[in-house]
Protein backbone atom coordinates (compact mmCIF):
# COMPACT_ATOMS: atom_id res chain seq x y z
CA UNK A 1 0.00 0.00 0.00
CA UNK A 2 1.48 3.63 -0.40
CA UNK A 3 2.72 5.35 2.15
CA UNK A 4 1.91 8.99 1.70
CA UNK A 5 -0.93 11.19 0.55
CA UNK A 6 0.26 14.56 -1.52
CA UNK A 7 -1.87 17.97 -1.85
CA UNK A 8 -1.93 20.48 -4.06
CA UNK A 9 -2.41 24.34 -2.14
CA UNK A 10 -3.21 26.24 -5.46
CA UNK A 11 -2.93 29.71 -2.89
CA UNK A 12 -3.28 33.57 -3.58
CA UNK A 13 0.30 34.52 -3.98
CA UNK A 14 1.81 31.19 -5.04
CA UNK A 15 1.49 27.50 -5.10
CA UNK A 16 2.81 24.69 -2.97
CA UNK A 17 2.61 21.08 -2.83
CA UNK A 18 2.76 18.84 0.23
CA UNK A 19 3.16 15.18 1.60
CA UNK A 20 2.10 13.62 4.33
CA UNK A 21 2.21 10.12 5.72
CA UNK A 22 -0.32 8.32 7.76
CA UNK A 23 0.19 10.32 11.16
CA UNK A 24 -0.31 13.85 9.14
CA UNK A 25 3.08 14.59 9.73
CA UNK A 26 4.49 16.62 6.94
CA UNK A 27 7.39 14.88 4.48
CA UNK A 28 7.81 16.94 2.13
CA UNK A 29 7.09 20.60 -0.01
CA UNK A 30 8.48 22.78 -2.80
CA UNK A 31 6.56 26.06 -2.87
CA UNK A 32 6.54 28.98 -5.84
CA UNK A 33 5.26 32.07 -5.42
CA UNK A 34 3.27 33.50 -8.99
CA UNK A 35 2.56 37.15 -10.65
CA UNK A 36 0.11 39.48 -8.84
CA UNK A 37 -0.38 41.40 -12.07
CA UNK A 38 -2.85 44.88 -10.98
CA UNK A 39 -3.18 47.06 -13.89
CA UNK A 40 -5.74 49.50 -12.35
CA UNK A 41 -6.44 50.67 -9.34
CA UNK A 42 -8.70 47.46 -7.40
CA UNK A 43 -7.86 45.01 -10.00
CA UNK A 44 -6.28 42.40 -9.09
CA UNK A 45 -5.35 39.38 -11.52
CA UNK A 46 -2.84 36.09 -12.50
CA UNK A 47 -2.24 34.72 -14.78
CA UNK A 48 -3.66 31.14 -15.29
CA UNK A 49 -1.23 29.30 -17.36
CA UNK A 50 1.90 30.52 -15.19
CA UNK A 51 -0.61 29.03 -12.29
CA UNK A 52 -0.61 25.53 -14.05
CA UNK A 53 3.02 25.79 -15.09
CA UNK A 54 3.97 26.16 -10.84
CA UNK A 55 1.69 23.56 -10.24
CA UNK A 56 3.43 21.16 -12.53
CA UNK A 57 6.91 22.18 -11.26
CA UNK A 58 5.77 21.80 -7.71
CA UNK A 59 4.81 18.65 -8.03
CA UNK A 60 7.54 17.35 -10.43
CA UNK A 61 9.80 18.92 -7.46
CA UNK A 62 8.55 17.86 -4.73
CA UNK A 63 8.59 14.39 -6.06
CA UNK A 64 12.24 14.56 -7.14
CA UNK A 65 13.58 15.51 -3.96
CA UNK A 66 12.36 12.60 -2.14
CA UNK A 67 12.68 10.18 -4.85
CA UNK A 68 9.29 9.43 -4.67
CA UNK A 69 6.72 8.21 -7.78
CA UNK A 70 3.91 7.81 -8.63
CA UNK A 71 2.89 4.39 -6.53
CA UNK A 72 3.93 6.42 -3.11
CA UNK A 73 1.01 8.27 -3.43
CA UNK A 74 -2.64 6.96 -2.26
CA UNK A 75 -4.05 9.84 -3.60
CA UNK A 76 -3.73 13.37 -4.60
CA UNK A 77 -5.99 16.44 -3.22
CA UNK A 78 -5.98 19.58 -4.20
CA UNK A 79 -7.29 23.38 -2.03
CA UNK A 80 -7.48 26.46 -3.78
CA UNK A 81 -7.89 30.49 -2.93
CA UNK A 82 -11.82 30.36 -3.50
CA UNK A 83 -13.79 32.70 -5.71
CA UNK A 84 -10.76 33.68 -8.43
CA UNK A 85 -11.97 33.04 -11.71
CA UNK A 86 -10.84 31.35 -14.76
CA UNK A 87 -12.76 31.54 -18.17
CA UNK A 88 -11.08 29.51 -20.53
CA UNK A 89 -11.36 27.49 -24.30
CA UNK A 90 -12.21 23.99 -24.24
CA UNK A 91 -10.64 23.17 -27.62
CA UNK A 92 -7.74 25.54 -27.05
CA UNK A 93 -7.03 25.41 -23.32
CA UNK A 94 -5.82 28.70 -23.35
CA UNK A 95 -7.89 30.95 -21.01
CA UNK A 96 -10.11 34.30 -22.40
CA UNK A 97 -8.34 36.36 -19.85
CA UNK A 98 -6.28 36.69 -16.88
CA UNK A 99 -7.84 34.82 -13.84
CA UNK A 100 -9.99 37.53 -11.92
CA UNK A 101 -9.00 37.25 -8.54
CA UNK A 102 -10.98 37.03 -4.93
CA UNK A 103 -9.85 40.17 -4.11
CA UNK A 104 -10.56 42.66 -7.03
CA UNK A 105 -13.15 45.19 -7.11
CA UNK A 106 -14.06 45.44 -10.74
CA UNK A 107 -17.28 44.06 -9.96
CA UNK A 108 -18.60 46.43 -7.81
CA UNK A 109 -21.62 47.76 -9.64
CA UNK A 110 -22.93 45.09 -10.64
CA UNK A 111 -22.81 44.16 -6.68
CA UNK A 112 -24.51 47.54 -6.21
CA UNK A 113 -27.12 47.12 -8.56
CA UNK A 114 -28.24 43.61 -7.68
CA UNK A 115 -28.37 44.76 -3.55
CA UNK A 116 -30.66 47.39 -4.75
CA UNK A 117 -33.90 45.30 -6.10
CA UNK A 118 -35.47 41.71 -5.33
CA UNK A 119 -32.03 39.73 -6.97
CA UNK A 120 -29.84 40.59 -3.95
CA UNK A 121 -32.49 39.10 -1.48
CA UNK A 122 -32.53 36.22 -3.87
CA UNK A 123 -29.16 35.42 -4.09
CA UNK A 124 -29.10 35.50 -0.03
CA UNK A 125 -31.65 33.38 0.35
CA UNK A 126 -29.99 30.99 -2.32
CA UNK A 127 -26.21 31.10 -2.04
CA UNK A 128 -25.98 32.37 1.70
CA UNK A 129 -24.17 35.47 0.00
CA UNK A 130 -24.63 38.53 -0.32
CA UNK A 131 -24.23 40.28 -3.75
CA UNK A 132 -20.67 41.47 -3.63
CA UNK A 133 -17.21 41.78 -5.60
CA UNK A 134 -15.52 39.21 -3.48
CA UNK A 135 -17.62 36.04 -5.01
CA UNK A 136 -17.59 34.47 -8.88
CA UNK A 137 -21.09 35.33 -10.37
CA UNK A 138 -19.70 38.77 -11.05
CA UNK A 139 -16.80 37.91 -12.19
CA UNK A 140 -17.71 35.85 -14.84
CA UNK A 141 -20.41 38.15 -16.08
CA UNK A 142 -18.05 40.84 -16.85
CA UNK A 143 -15.62 38.51 -18.86
CA UNK A 144 -18.94 37.25 -21.01
CA UNK A 145 -19.64 41.05 -21.69
CA UNK A 146 -15.79 42.88 -21.23
CA UNK A 147 -13.77 40.09 -23.73
CA UNK A 148 -14.30 39.77 -27.13
CA UNK A 149 -15.22 36.32 -28.23
CA UNK A 150 -16.19 35.07 -24.66
CA UNK A 151 -20.02 35.32 -25.01
CA UNK A 152 -19.80 33.75 -28.32
CA UNK A 153 -17.49 31.09 -27.18
CA UNK A 154 -19.55 30.21 -24.06
CA UNK A 155 -23.26 30.26 -26.52
CA UNK A 156 -21.70 28.01 -28.65
CA UNK A 157 -20.89 25.64 -25.18
CA UNK A 158 -16.65 26.38 -25.91
CA UNK A 159 -16.07 28.16 -23.37
CA UNK A 160 -15.44 26.78 -20.01
CA UNK A 161 -15.48 28.47 -16.50
CA UNK A 162 -13.64 27.10 -12.84
CA UNK A 163 -12.55 28.13 -9.96
CA UNK A 164 -8.76 27.18 -9.77
CA UNK A 165 -9.46 23.75 -8.55
CA UNK A 166 -11.08 23.07 -11.75
CA UNK A 167 -8.79 24.58 -13.52
CA UNK A 168 -5.95 22.65 -12.32
CA UNK A 169 -8.32 19.04 -12.16
CA UNK A 170 -8.91 19.85 -15.76
CA UNK A 171 -4.57 20.00 -16.70
CA UNK A 172 -4.03 17.34 -14.74
CA UNK A 173 -6.52 14.61 -16.00
CA UNK A 174 -5.93 15.94 -20.25
CA UNK A 175 -6.91 19.01 -20.35
CA UNK A 176 -8.22 19.31 -24.07
CA UNK A 177 -7.50 15.92 -24.50
CA UNK A 178 -10.79 14.64 -22.14
CA UNK A 179 -10.16 16.77 -18.96
CA UNK A 180 -12.41 16.36 -16.52
CA UNK A 181 -14.93 19.48 -15.76
CA UNK A 182 -15.27 19.60 -12.17
CA UNK A 183 -15.45 21.05 -8.58
CA UNK A 184 -16.87 20.44 -5.16
CA UNK A 185 -19.84 21.51 -2.96
CA UNK A 186 -17.74 23.67 -1.49
CA UNK A 187 -16.07 26.27 -4.21
CA UNK A 188 -19.36 26.05 -5.74
CA UNK A 189 -21.04 27.38 -2.69
CA UNK A 190 -18.72 30.85 -3.71
CA UNK A 191 -19.84 31.92 -7.04
CA UNK A 192 -23.18 32.63 -6.07
CA UNK A 193 -25.20 30.39 -8.54
CA UNK A 194 -25.33 26.81 -6.16
CA UNK A 195 -28.66 26.98 -4.43
CA UNK A 196 -27.24 25.56 -0.84
CA UNK A 197 -30.06 23.34 -0.21
CA UNK A 198 -30.09 21.66 -3.30
CA UNK A 199 -26.01 21.47 -4.04
CA UNK A 200 -27.05 21.99 -7.81
CA UNK A 201 -26.42 24.99 -10.05
CA UNK A 202 -30.29 27.11 -9.89
CA UNK A 203 -31.57 28.96 -13.37
CA UNK A 204 -32.39 31.74 -11.67
CA UNK A 205 -29.03 32.45 -10.10
CA UNK A 206 -27.54 31.81 -13.40
CA UNK A 207 -29.96 34.28 -15.25
CA UNK A 208 -29.14 36.83 -13.14
CA UNK A 209 -25.64 36.97 -14.03
CA UNK A 210 -26.22 35.91 -17.53
CA UNK A 211 -24.02 32.55 -17.22
CA UNK A 212 -24.75 29.92 -19.44
CA UNK A 213 -25.30 26.35 -17.26
CA UNK A 214 -22.91 24.04 -20.19
CA UNK A 215 -19.83 26.57 -18.80
CA UNK A 216 -20.30 25.06 -15.26
CA UNK A 217 -18.30 22.06 -13.70
CA UNK A 218 -20.42 19.31 -12.39
CA UNK A 219 -20.52 19.42 -8.28
CA UNK A 220 -19.12 16.70 -6.46
CA UNK A 221 -18.55 15.97 -3.06
CA UNK A 222 -14.89 17.44 -1.22
CA UNK A 223 -14.08 14.07 -0.54
CA UNK A 224 -15.05 11.62 -3.85
CA UNK A 225 -14.24 7.79 -3.28
CA UNK A 226 -15.44 7.63 -6.58
CA UNK A 227 -12.51 10.05 -7.56
CA UNK A 228 -12.64 13.54 -9.75
CA UNK A 229 -10.28 11.34 -12.19
CA UNK A 230 -6.51 10.40 -12.39
CA UNK A 231 -3.15 11.87 -13.08
CA UNK A 232 -1.56 11.44 -16.37
CA UNK A 233 1.29 9.25 -16.83
CA UNK A 234 3.03 11.63 -18.84
CA UNK A 235 1.92 14.31 -16.36
CA UNK A 236 3.96 15.84 -13.58
CA UNK A 237 3.99 13.01 -11.10
CA UNK A 238 4.68 10.71 -13.80
CA UNK A 239 1.95 8.10 -13.28
CA UNK A 240 -1.88 7.01 -12.75
CA UNK A 241 -2.57 8.78 -8.88
CA UNK A 242 -6.19 9.18 -7.81
CA UNK A 243 -7.50 12.81 -7.75
CA UNK A 244 -10.18 12.39 -4.87
CA UNK A 245 -10.71 15.66 -2.61
CA UNK A 246 -10.80 19.24 -3.48
CA UNK A 247 -11.99 22.07 -1.11
CA UNK A 248 -11.56 25.61 -0.80
CA UNK A 249 -9.17 26.88 1.36
CA UNK A 250 -10.75 27.59 4.57
CA UNK A 251 -12.58 24.33 4.44
CA UNK A 252 -10.01 22.53 4.19
CA UNK A 253 -8.34 24.52 6.84
CA UNK A 254 -11.67 23.53 8.98
CA UNK A 255 -10.73 19.73 7.91
CA UNK A 256 -7.08 19.98 8.91
CA UNK A 257 -7.89 21.78 12.15
CA UNK A 258 -10.22 19.20 12.77
CA UNK A 259 -13.11 21.23 13.18
CA UNK A 260 -15.34 18.45 12.16
CA UNK A 261 -18.10 18.94 15.17
CA UNK A 262 -20.63 21.53 15.48
CA UNK A 263 -19.29 24.76 17.35
CA UNK A 264 -15.70 23.50 16.73
CA UNK A 265 -14.22 27.07 14.85
CA UNK A 266 -10.79 27.91 13.17
CA UNK A 267 -9.22 31.09 12.16
CA UNK A 268 -7.10 31.25 9.16
CA UNK A 269 -3.98 34.24 8.92
CA UNK A 270 -3.03 34.25 5.41
CA UNK A 271 -3.36 36.80 2.55
CA UNK A 272 -7.03 37.69 4.51
CA UNK A 273 -8.08 36.28 7.49
CA UNK A 274 -11.36 33.54 7.61
CA UNK A 275 -12.80 32.83 10.75
CA UNK A 276 -15.12 29.45 10.36
CA UNK A 277 -17.47 27.89 12.49
CA UNK A 278 -18.62 24.67 12.11
CA UNK A 279 -22.80 24.70 12.05
CA UNK A 280 -23.62 21.12 11.46
CA UNK A 281 -26.04 19.97 9.25
CA UNK A 282 -28.25 22.92 9.92
CA UNK A 283 -27.91 25.47 7.69
CA UNK A 284 -27.90 29.10 9.73
CA UNK A 285 -28.61 32.13 7.41
CA UNK A 286 -26.53 34.83 9.20
CA UNK A 287 -28.17 38.25 10.47
CA UNK A 288 -24.86 39.85 11.04
CA UNK A 289 -22.81 39.86 8.10
CA UNK A 290 -21.73 36.59 8.48
CA UNK A 291 -22.07 34.34 5.01
CA UNK A 292 -23.50 30.92 5.23
CA UNK A 293 -21.09 28.62 3.24
CA UNK A 294 -20.70 24.12 2.88
CA UNK A 295 -18.06 23.39 5.32
CA UNK A 296 -17.51 19.88 3.48
CA UNK A 297 -18.82 16.75 1.97
CA UNK A 298 -17.33 13.18 2.39
CA UNK A 299 -19.12 10.92 0.07
CA UNK A 300 -22.71 10.28 0.09
CA UNK A 301 -23.16 12.05 3.62
CA UNK A 302 -25.05 15.33 4.50
CA UNK A 303 -23.27 18.52 3.57
CA UNK A 304 -21.91 19.83 6.83
CA UNK A 305 -22.22 23.68 6.33
CA UNK A 306 -20.18 26.48 8.47
CA UNK A 307 -20.69 30.36 9.49
CA UNK A 308 -17.89 32.49 7.85
CA UNK A 309 -16.66 35.61 8.47
CA UNK A 310 -14.33 36.70 5.13
CA UNK A 311 -11.76 39.93 5.87
CA UNK A 312 -9.70 40.77 2.73
CA UNK A 313 -6.63 42.05 3.71
CA UNK A 314 -4.85 41.09 6.79
CA UNK A 315 -1.17 39.17 5.79
CA UNK A 316 -1.27 40.94 2.70
CA UNK A 317 -0.94 44.18 4.44
CA UNK A 318 2.06 43.25 6.08
CA UNK A 319 3.17 42.69 2.17
CA UNK A 320 2.09 45.83 1.28
CA UNK A 321 4.91 47.26 4.24
CA UNK A 322 7.43 45.67 2.72
CA UNK A 323 6.52 45.62 -1.59
CA UNK A 324 4.75 49.24 -1.13
CA UNK A 325 6.07 51.42 1.63
CA UNK A 326 9.20 49.50 2.30
CA UNK A 327 9.56 50.03 5.92
CA UNK A 328 10.50 46.14 6.12
CA UNK A 329 12.53 43.52 4.80
CA UNK A 330 10.30 40.98 5.17
CA UNK A 331 7.00 39.34 7.14
CA UNK A 332 9.14 38.31 10.87
CA UNK A 333 10.70 42.15 10.10
CA UNK A 334 7.33 43.46 11.10
CA UNK A 335 7.14 41.43 14.25
CA UNK A 336 10.77 42.82 15.21
CA UNK A 337 9.44 46.73 14.57
CA UNK A 338 6.55 46.02 15.94
CA UNK A 339 7.88 45.19 19.84
CA UNK A 340 9.78 48.84 19.51
CA UNK A 341 6.93 49.92 21.07
CA UNK A 342 4.33 49.09 23.65
CA UNK A 343 1.15 49.99 22.06
CA UNK A 344 -0.17 51.66 18.82
CA UNK A 345 0.36 55.10 19.92
CA UNK A 346 -2.97 56.35 19.12
CA UNK A 347 -2.54 54.92 15.13
CA UNK A 348 -5.16 52.83 14.02
CA UNK A 349 -4.49 51.58 10.16
CA UNK A 350 -7.43 49.74 8.84
CA UNK A 351 -6.65 48.04 5.55
CA UNK A 352 -9.51 48.45 3.48
CA UNK A 353 -7.74 48.10 -0.23
CA UNK A 354 -10.53 45.75 -1.53
CA UNK A 355 -13.10 46.87 0.50
CA UNK A 356 -14.72 46.09 3.73
CA UNK A 357 -15.41 42.70 4.08
CA UNK A 358 -17.15 40.66 6.65
CA UNK A 359 -19.10 41.85 8.79
CA UNK A 360 -19.35 45.43 7.46
CA UNK A 361 -19.62 44.56 3.41
CA UNK A 362 -18.98 47.92 1.90
CA UNK A 363 -17.37 48.42 -1.40
CA UNK A 364 -16.82 51.70 -1.13
CA UNK A 365 -14.68 51.43 1.79
CA UNK A 366 -10.77 52.32 1.24
CA UNK A 367 -7.47 51.87 3.35
CA UNK A 368 -6.71 54.23 6.17
CA UNK A 369 -4.42 55.54 8.84
CA UNK A 370 -5.76 57.60 11.53
CA UNK A 371 -4.83 59.26 14.94
CA UNK A 372 -1.28 59.89 13.21
CA UNK A 373 0.83 62.63 15.47
CA UNK A 374 4.47 63.78 15.07
CA UNK A 375 5.10 61.02 18.00
CA UNK A 376 4.37 58.13 15.66
CA UNK A 377 7.18 56.48 13.90
CA UNK A 378 7.01 53.51 11.56
CA UNK A 379 7.37 50.82 14.30
CA UNK A 380 3.58 52.36 15.49
CA UNK A 381 2.40 51.58 11.95
CA UNK A 382 4.32 48.60 12.17
CA UNK A 383 2.05 47.59 15.34
CA UNK A 384 -1.17 49.09 13.61
CA UNK A 385 -0.77 46.40 10.82
CA UNK A 386 -0.58 43.41 13.24
CA UNK A 387 -3.38 45.01 15.15
CA UNK A 388 -5.82 46.26 12.44
CA UNK A 389 -5.44 41.88 11.70
CA UNK A 390 -6.67 41.31 14.87
CA UNK A 391 -9.42 43.67 15.45
CA UNK A 392 -11.31 42.44 12.34
CA UNK A 393 -10.55 39.02 13.31
CA UNK A 394 -13.34 40.59 16.81
CA UNK A 395 -15.55 42.52 14.55
CA UNK A 396 -15.85 38.48 12.93
CA UNK A 397 -16.09 36.75 16.42
CA UNK A 398 -18.69 39.18 17.72
CA UNK A 399 -20.80 38.61 14.65
CA UNK A 400 -20.52 34.81 14.78
CA UNK A 401 -21.57 34.76 18.41
CA UNK A 402 -24.97 36.64 17.88
CA UNK A 403 -25.98 34.24 14.89
CA UNK A 404 -24.91 31.36 16.65
CA UNK A 405 -25.50 31.73 20.36
CA UNK A 406 -21.82 30.20 20.57
CA UNK A 407 -19.21 32.18 22.87
CA UNK A 408 -15.61 31.34 21.43
CA UNK A 409 -13.40 29.89 24.54
CA UNK A 410 -10.45 28.71 22.42
CA UNK A 411 -9.61 29.73 19.09
CA UNK A 412 -7.37 27.32 16.36
CA UNK A 413 -5.58 29.40 14.29
CA UNK A 414 -3.26 28.43 11.43
CA UNK A 415 -1.78 29.93 8.75
CA UNK A 416 1.49 32.35 7.36
CA UNK A 417 1.39 34.69 10.43
CA UNK A 418 0.90 32.48 13.35
CA UNK A 419 4.29 32.33 13.04
CA UNK A 420 4.52 35.75 14.38
CA UNK A 421 4.03 35.98 18.40
CA UNK A 422 3.59 39.44 18.76
CA UNK A 423 0.26 38.96 16.67
CA UNK A 424 -1.08 35.65 18.38
CA UNK A 425 -0.54 37.73 21.62
CA UNK A 426 -2.34 40.60 20.70
CA UNK A 427 -4.92 38.68 19.65
CA UNK A 428 -5.49 36.60 22.14
CA UNK A 429 -5.43 40.21 24.05
CA UNK A 430 -8.51 41.66 21.45
CA UNK A 431 -10.50 38.74 22.14
CA UNK A 432 -10.23 37.94 25.57
CA UNK A 433 -9.68 34.61 24.79
CA UNK A 434 -7.21 31.50 24.57
CA UNK A 435 -5.11 31.10 20.89
CA UNK A 436 -3.56 28.02 19.94
CA UNK A 437 -1.73 26.92 17.04
CA UNK A 438 -1.27 23.36 15.62
CA UNK A 439 2.12 21.29 14.82
CA UNK A 440 1.36 21.66 11.41
CA UNK A 441 -0.03 25.50 10.83
CA UNK A 442 -0.43 25.24 7.13
CA UNK A 443 -3.96 23.46 7.50
CA UNK A 444 -4.66 23.97 4.03
CA UNK A 445 -2.77 21.42 2.51
CA UNK A 446 -3.10 19.32 5.70
CA UNK A 447 -7.39 19.39 4.87
CA UNK A 448 -6.81 18.96 1.28
CA UNK A 449 -4.54 15.70 2.30
CA UNK A 450 -6.93 14.21 4.86
CA UNK A 451 -10.32 14.51 2.58
CA UNK A 452 -7.96 12.56 -0.31
CA UNK A 453 -6.98 9.57 1.86
CA UNK A 454 -10.60 9.20 3.66
CA UNK A 455 -11.75 9.20 -0.06
CA UNK A 456 -9.32 5.85 -0.82
CA UNK A 457 -9.11 4.64 2.74
CA UNK A 458 -5.73 6.22 3.70
CA UNK A 459 -7.51 6.54 6.97
CA UNK A 460 -10.69 5.03 8.15
CA UNK A 461 -13.31 7.91 9.47
CA UNK A 462 -12.90 11.27 10.16
CA UNK A 463 -12.68 11.10 14.08
CA UNK A 464 -9.18 8.98 13.32
CA UNK A 465 -8.08 12.37 12.59
CA UNK A 466 -8.01 13.82 15.90
CA UNK A 467 -5.36 11.80 16.76
CA UNK A 468 -3.10 13.33 14.57
CA UNK A 469 -4.24 17.17 15.91
CA UNK A 470 -1.22 18.64 18.42
CA UNK A 471 -0.89 21.98 19.78
CA UNK A 472 2.57 23.70 19.18
CA UNK A 473 1.43 26.68 21.38
CA UNK A 474 -0.92 29.02 22.97
CA UNK A 475 -1.26 32.55 24.20
CA UNK A 476 -3.44 33.70 27.16
CA UNK A 477 -4.77 37.02 27.38
CA UNK A 478 -3.27 39.92 28.92
CA UNK A 479 -5.22 42.83 29.20
CA UNK A 480 -7.71 44.26 31.47
CA UNK A 481 -11.02 43.93 30.24
CA UNK A 482 -10.71 48.51 30.21
CA UNK A 483 -7.48 48.22 27.78
CA UNK A 484 -9.42 45.28 25.13
CA UNK A 485 -12.66 47.99 24.98
CA UNK A 486 -10.90 50.73 24.98
CA UNK A 487 -8.54 49.10 21.87
CA UNK A 488 -11.64 48.38 20.58
CA UNK A 489 -13.65 51.44 20.76
CA UNK A 490 -10.38 53.65 18.93
CA UNK A 491 -10.90 50.52 15.95
CA UNK A 492 -14.42 51.33 15.68
CA UNK A 493 -13.86 55.14 14.86
CA UNK A 494 -11.32 54.13 12.50
CA UNK A 495 -13.51 51.94 10.56
CA UNK A 496 -15.79 54.77 10.32
CA UNK A 497 -13.80 56.98 8.72
CA UNK A 498 -13.08 54.38 5.88
CA UNK A 499 -16.55 54.55 4.45
CA UNK A 500 -18.48 56.33 1.65
CA UNK A 501 -14.59 56.86 -0.24
CA UNK A 502 -15.63 55.36 -3.18
CA UNK A 503 -18.89 56.17 -5.30
CA UNK A 504 -20.55 53.07 -6.48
Amino acid sequence: MADYVAAVDQGTTSTRCMIFDHGGNEIARHQLEHQQIMPRPGWVEHNPVEIWERTSAVLQTVMNGKGLCAADLAALGITNQRETTVVWNKRTGRPFYNAIVWQDTRTDKIAAALDKDERGQLIRKKAGLPPATYFSGGKIQWILENVPGAREAAERGDALFGTTDSWLLWNLTGGVDGGVHVTDVTNASRTMLMDLETLQWDDELLEIFGVPRHMLPEIRPSSDPGFYGKTLAHGPLGGEVPLSAALGDQQAAMVGQVCLRAGEAKNTYGTGNFLLLNTGEELVRSENGLLTTVCYQFGDAKPVYALEGSIAVTGSAVQWLRDQLGIIQGASHSESLARQVPDNGGCYFVPAFSGLFAPYWRSDARGAIVGLSRYNTNAHIARATLEAICYQSRDVADAMEKDSGVKLEVLKVDGGVTANDLCMQIQADVLGVTVSRPVVAETTALGAAYAAGLAVGFWGTPEELRQNWNESKRWEPSWTEEQREEGYRGWRKAVERTLDWVEV
